[in-house]
């Protein structure tokens, strides 16, 4: 299954396989998001949280199919000696505004539909849709950023 990182890529760019289908995926989930934030504000709540519960589906598989390999299988070791690097400084800050996303993105969809303890249903929700959907896109924007430094431009 991880033979992924070694398939070609489809988008014509230096990228394998992996990275290219997590690019393809973040962007849907961002569409997916910005569709759900527009149903919120027009106040179509239910169909709203299928979308985020959607979008934050396609997310997590990116996340944890591709992008968490690659992190600690090619990152995780050039950090230490080559961060003065682009591709690597850019990808370090992604993963850490990334797993913040993350991290929120998910506590809110789960929260959403009522999966976490009467304890941690904060009540200030749009504060916490907010700022997850403002990480969210910030992430995706670096992202976009790591794709390009990696393996578009020659760094």
């Amino acid at each position: 299954m991880g033979d992924f990182y070694l398939w070609p890529g489809f988008l014509g760019s230096r990228a394998t396989f992996g990275p290219d289908i997590a690019l393809v995926l973040i962007l849907v989930s961002a569409i997916l998001f910005t569709i759900g934030w527009q149903l919120a504000v027009h106040k179509h709540y239910d169909v709203h949280r299928w979308v985020q519960t959607s979008a934050a589906i396609i997310n997590s598989s990116a996340v944890l199919a591709v992008m968490v390999g690659s992190f600690l299988g090619f990152l995780l070791p050039r950090i230490a000696g080559e961060f003065a690097k682009p591709p690597v400084w850019v990808t370090t800050v992604h993963a850490v505004f990334g797993t913040l996303a993350f991290l929120l993105g998910v506590f809110v969809v789960l929260r959403a539909n009522k999966l976490v303890p009467m304890a941690l249903r904060f009540k200030n929700y749009k504060l916490f849709m907010r700022t997850a959907y403002g990480l969210y896109m910030l992430t995706t924007l670096i992202g976009i950023a790591v794709y390009l430094v990696t393996y578009v431009l020659v760094l």
